[in-house]
């Protein structure tokens, strides 16, 4: 599992995956870092985070009443059919019951008494979550009922959103949480957790390398409530010198092995990242473990100084509240990761491996240019859209085409990719970026000029072609690149569309970096007034970030009248207010989409309709409901020229 959660719609069923979470760094920081409600001197908490490959599966529906069932032969020993009406008080008292359905009636207490909703009936399909191993099957429950009422009620929860109910639903039972625990809520990718007092962040972090994780449920025994309970004694305010080198260790020591770590792991540094651990653990068992009786963890110590395994991994560490609870290792390699899982599981463990994968950044890019150019007949009689000329700030007059190529090369693309109608339509281009000026009119150039004309050869050479020969449609058009697209990430910019940044960044690039961040499917997004949302496809959905740039999209809606947008779509900015966002013409194709449209197109052709158009959107909906979409607002203007008025604004604007 690979995306922020898996989910399928049958009819009114819903299917769900939520992984279990591992702390790579940063136990116990979450709480620590709360106690700045208290105490000011008190550093924030910083914890590194992950989702794993192991969690829970379930089909969610909507119901009269609170309903759970499972078909997982993991939970079977502890696990009985469960129900109860949705009543504030009976969901509150089985939440204080102490029962194994306290996790979820704590969260359904919490979202009847704040959203009014109705009951679930959620039934439990497979886990292959180990349970009190210090991977939060707890939380994971937790945010699946968070979930489960949020997508099914519409509530329009933001993923922190889910997070923190979760967090407050399993507070109301007899467990005593940390923040991080609900960090399953963000998928099986590592991230950054800052606990500022009631605050929390959460940001997404770059792997340069794969990483081959190692971790195991040592099969001891742990007390994790004493563990809790013997640490808060030193807080809010430490009155020795053992409680003043514990808040250092949970604040100022930990922010440093933190940065480290996030520095080694953006590197690809696995060595430094392996001692890091090694270190991490030293130093817990310096200064947290002495605090409390409960980390006295003998199994723990044993299998992190085995000789045996030592060859395998760069480094190891405790799990979670440590204790003899779960151990982690940073395998050398995929082969020393099984073999190391091999090794733990014939020693009576329970291993389980997680592989984090780096993020592809965007090198490609594709640019459909292929369409005729009706609207602007008969001037497309001679020369292609593209190609028309357009004054620039800086005094020259540059074709459309080139503008755009200059902003992918500024943004770092190496391949791009142009999708043309004809193999004939290619001369015009090789013209331009391939053959250079004859002597006579370099001649006439001055030195600036002249030092552009190896730019523009430079770009000609990042550039192929494949051709449309059939008009099917703009997503036939793009899936024409799919073998150049291979199985990466791939920008993808309109053949008429010219952009302007208003920031230091190209738009492509802001585009980039944040794929880079969330790695999924991603829409760059803008507003546009009501009055004008039915000439537009638009998204709507909820903000993941404090600055409302990131919008989880749940919803396209294509042309929309303005009422029905008005009660529907709309999203609220900082002042309250709403607004309706449509596409700003850049988007980054995961490999998802090609496949989809690869599907649509045998669908078509196999039930003999070869002239069925292939839509790009539809399959970005098909997409977006199996794995998600992000919209991005992007910092910087849009410039259509793909008919008379908005080529004579483009004209007089954007030389500007």
């Amino acid at each position: 599992m690979c995306h922020l959660f898996n989910l399928i719609k049958y009819n009114n069923m819903l299917k769900l995956f939520v992984p279990g979470r591992l702390c790579l760094f940063g136990e116990h920081t979450d709480w620590a870092g709360h106690y700045r409600t208290m105490n000011a001197d008190i550093p924030p908490g910083a914890s590194i985070v992950t989702g794993i490959e192991q969690g829970i599966y379930a089909e969610v529906e909507k119901s009269t009443i609170f309903e759970m069932y499972s078909d997982a032969s993991e939970i079977g020993d502890v696990w009985n059919d469960f129900s109860c009406r949705m009543n504030e008080a009976e969901l509150k008292r089985v939440a204080k019951s102490g029962s194994f359905f306290c996790y979820c009636a704590g969260v359904a207490s919490y979202m009847l008494e704040w959203y009014k909703v109705g009951g679930v009936r959620i039934r439990i399909t497979d886990m292959t979550l180990p349970m009190k191993s210090g991977l939060s099957s707890s939380a994971a429950i937790c945010v699946l009922v968070a979930r489960a009422f949020n997508l099914l009620y519409n509530l329009n929860l933001n993923t922190l959103g889910e997070m923190n109910i979760a967090y407050l639903g399993e507070l109301r039972t007899s467990s005593r949480c940390g923040r991080l625990d609900q960090a399953c809520a963000f998928g099986v990718k590592p991230n950054l957790m800052t606990f500022d007092g009631d605050e929390i962040e959460v940001r997404a972090l770059n792997v340069k390398k794969h990483l081959y994780w190692v971790f195991a449920d040592l099969c001891a025994e742990k007390d994790t409530i004493k563990i809790l309970s013997d640490l808060n004694k030193a807080y809010p305010f430490a009155s020795n010198e053992a409680e003043e080198n514990l808040h250092k260790a949970l604040g100022e020591w930990n922010q440093e092995i933190v940065d480290k770590a996030i520095k080694y792991m953006a590197a690809g540094d696995l060595e430094s990242l392996g001692q890091l651990m090694t270190a991490a653990e030293e130093m817990f068992d310096k200064y947290v473990a002495p605090m409390s009786p409960a980390l006295w963890a003998p199994k723990l110590h044993q299998v992190l100084h085995d000789p045996q395994i030592q060859p395998m991994v760069y480094g190891g560490k405790g799990v979670g509240s440590h204790g003899d609870g779960s151990v982690q290792f940073l395998a050398r390699s995929a082969e020393d990761q099984q073999r190391l899982m091999d090794y733990l599981n014939a020693q009576g463990m329970k291993a389980y491996s997680l592989t984090l994968r780096p993020v592809h950044t965007v090198r490609k890019a594709i640019i459909p240019v292929a369409g005729f150019g009706t609207r602007l007949y008969p001037a497309t009689r001679a020369l292609k859209k593209d190609f028309f000329p357009i004054p620039c700030s800086d005094g020259m007059v540059r074709p459309v085409i080139l503008i755009l190529l200059e902003e992918l090369v500024k943004s770092g693309v190496e391949e791009i990719c142009l999708v043309l109608g004809s193999e004939e339509e290619r001369m015009q281009y090789a013209e331009f970026f391939e053959r250079q000026l004859s002597e006579e009119h370099l001649r006439k150039l001055n030195a600036e000029a002249q030092e552009y004309e190896n730019r523009i050869l430079d770009i000609g050479k990042r550039l192929r072609y494949v051709y449309q020969h059939e008009k099917r449609g703009f997503g036939h058009a793009v899936y024409q690149a799919a073998e150049f697209a291979g199985n990466e990430p791939v920008l993808l910019l309109l053949g008429d569309t010219i952009y302007r940044s208003s920031s230091n960044k190209p738009c492509a690039l802001q585009l980039i970096e944040k794929y880079e961040r969330y790695n999924q499917l991603m829409v760059s997004i803008h507003a546009v007034p009501l009055t004008e949302v039915s000439h537009y496809g638009i998204l709507s959905g909820v903000w993941e970030d404090k600055e409302r740039s990131i919008l989880s999209v749940s919803v396209m809606n294509e042309k929309p009248k303005a009422s029905y947008a008005e009660e529907f779509l709309g999203v609220r900015n900082k002042e309250g207010e709403k607004e309706y966002y449509s596409v700003f013409g850049q988007y980054i194709l995961t490999p998802d989409v090609f496949a989809q449209l690869a599907a649509d197109i045998a669908r078509a052709d196999a039930e003999g309709d070869h002239q069925r158009e292939i839509e790009l959107t539809a399959a970005l909906e098909a997409v977006r409901q199996k794995s998600g979409m992000m919209g991005v607002r992007l910092k910087g203007t849009m410039y259509d020229m793909g008919n008379p008025a908005a080529l004579r604004r483009c004209v007089q604007q954007y030389s500007k």
